[in-house]
């Protein structure tokens, strides 16, 4: 009888794991060993088995040690104690590394290679176990750093100086062919993984004696790990962002925009870049524009503010404001109004500072300063251009707000933004700007303020407990206290507890008896009491209501309402 084949091994203990599909998974593996592919490798990326369940069953049928706690002595011990150009070819990484023994990751036993690398290099007593390859590719790069591979041999004969005069006079062990690849990777990487972990910009800072790379995900920012002395390819790698965004490279004293269009896995991205002149070198800063699917029923709208927007929107004029501070998703909401409306039988044109999504069928206007394209000037012309919808990206000035009002009034149906902390404080904005009352009252049909609360990981969120006397200080409803959940954090929201951002709001609207209240200039208490009077719901209300729906937690919401109340 024949000796079973290492497909054979892998398909009987894939179907042991509750693989449903063997006969397919067998297919998935003869056509990866023609194509020279590895096994391992090609098993774990069908996604016909659970990866966790599969290792296990694989060390239990191998007699091996099955790793559940991961790696113990964390990036520093990785770094100093183990090799990162054997860890990150063989992709395996050390449990413990002492005097004459070394317990080693791996989540392919069958690579002699790799045993064999490894015993000339660490020359110990060598313990493999076996651990699922998510858990040891996360610890290689938490160990390591993002890109680490492209940058393992470039890096070899440049660690010797630490002085900003000794770098500049360290030589390459590549040719710059090899060097500019390299940098080509890494940038690329760093954007996969960007999109990876939803990240909305990149920075990328220099500091005195190192370069710190971070994402800003869910409004926060991470750091993420870099390989060790990233500070001596600073240049090449500024320098690479500056051609791809088609700035002057030898302009390193003062600010610039540019702008990166490239494709990454079949997916466009725009990407905004901005350098900054610092004391340690330039930083850049990469805003993620990337294809978002803009639909009003994936907000998570109540019905009653749902049913409120589109009776705005229904609206054949008048002009809506969405109010907040830099950052509360005002253009994302915008965008998702523009894009209910955005029909065969409308014209909708915009003028943007600057255009940060495309959408079709639209026609989008970029303000251009240098040129004399201002918002005012670029509404004027597009009034003269027969639009049913307009959207100007920001009320900055009062010969904007005035032509806006002027296109209300004749028929138009005007969107733009403010930065104000509520929706009443839109209209003391706007007569602090200039505006006549009356104007103000008779042209603007709603004013919205938004704010963006992380929301919980449905994975990992618990029920939260919280004193009454606490809910009672916030005013949170009592009979919702048994409704509401904390975050915990796993691996699926990266420890955090939180995935995604939701946008929680108020909609001040323009009633009979506010306009009466504007047109005699009533003070913004007196406004906004009257808003509520007239249906509007408080932000903070609003948040709380999301909160008792285990949506988010009333801590998110307290936070970012702090100065709307």
């Amino acid at each position: 009888m024949p000796s079973p084949t290492l497909i054979d091994v892998l398909v009987r203990t894939a179907a042991s794991a509750g693989c449903e599909e063997p006969t397919r998974l067998r297919h998935t593996l003869e056509l990866a060993s023609d194509n020279r592919q590895p096994l391992m490798d090609a098993l774990v990326d069908s996604s016909m088995v659970d990866e966790d369940r599969f290792f296990a069953q694989l060390a239990t049928g191998l007699g091996m040690p099955y790793s559940e706690e991961g790696v113990g002595e964390g990036a520093e011990g990785l770094r100093n104690n183990f090799p990162a150009k054997l860890a990150l070819r063989h992709r395996i990484c050390p449990l413990q590394v002492t005097g004459g023994d070394a317990t080693i990751l791996t989540y392919n036993p069958f690579d002699l290679s790799a045993r064999q690398a490894v015993g000339q290099e660490l020359r110990k007593r060598v313990h493999w176990q076996i651990a699922p390859r998510h858990r040891i590719l996360e610890a290689l790069h938490q160990g390591y750093g993002v890109g680490a591979e492209n940058f393992e041999e470039l890096l070899e004969g440049r660690e010797s100086g630490d002085d900003h005069d000794d770098l500049k006079q360290e030589t390459t062990v590549l040719d710059e062919a090899d060097e500019e690849a390299t940098v080509l990777n890494f940038v690329n990487q760093i954007f996969r993984e960007a999109l990876k972990e939803r990240a909305t910009d990149i920075h990328v800072e220099p500091l005195e004696r190192d370069l710190r790379i971070r994402y800003r995900v869910d409004g926060k920012l991470l750091e993420v790990p870099v390989p060790p002395n990233m500070r001596l390819l600073q240049a090449s790698l500024i320098s690479r962002l500056k051609i791809m965004a088609h700035l002057d490279i030898a302009e390193r004293r003062l600010p610039q925009d540019g702008r990166i269009n490239l494709e990454l896995d079949g997916e466009p991205i725009d990407v905004r870049v901005a350098t900054i002149p610092s004391v340690n070198g330039e930083s850049v800063a990469l805003r993620l524009l990337t294809r978002k699917k803009f639909d009003l029923q994936a907000i998570g709208l109540d019905p009653a503010t749902e049913a409120t927007i589109r009776k705005l929107l229904a609206a054949p004029n008048g002009i809506i404001l969405v109010t907040g501070p830099t950052g509360s998703g005002k253009s994302s909401t915008l965008y998702t109004f523009l894009k209910e409306l955005n029909t065969k039988d409308r014209r909708i044109v915009t003028i943007e500072d600057p255009v940060e999504n495309k959408l079709d069928g639209i026609i989008q206007i970029a303000v251009k300063p240098e040129i004399d394209l201002t918002f005012a000037a670029g509404l004027r012309s597009i009034l003269r251009g027969d639009p049913n919808v307009i959207m100007v990206g920001e009320m900055r000035d009062q010969e904007t707000v005035e032509i806006a009002i002027r296109g209300a009034l004749t028929g138009h149906l005007v969107f733009s933004t403010l930065h104000t902390n509520d929706a009443v404080s839109g209209i003391s904005r706007l007569i602090d700007m200039g505006i006549e009352p009356f104007m103000i009252s008779s042209s603007v049909r709603a004013f919205q303020a938004q704010r963006l609360v992380r929301t919980l990981c449905g994975l990992c969120k618990q029920p939260a407990h919280h004193e009454d006397s606490h809910l009672r200080t916030i005013g949170f409803p009592l009979e919702w206290k048994n409704k509401l959940f904390k975050p915990v954090g796993c691996r699926a929201c990266r420890n955090t507890g939180f995935t995604g951002r939701l946008a929680i709001m108020e909609i001040c609207l323009m009633t009979e008896a506010l306009q009466e209240k504007i047109n005699v200039r009533a003070n913004t208490i007196e406004l906004k009491a009257q808003a509520i009077k007239d249906g509007m719901v408080p932000m903070r209300q609003y948040g709380f209501r999301k909160a008792s729906e285990g949506v988010t937690t009333i801590e998110e919401v307290m936070t970012v309402t702090a100065a709307t109340e």
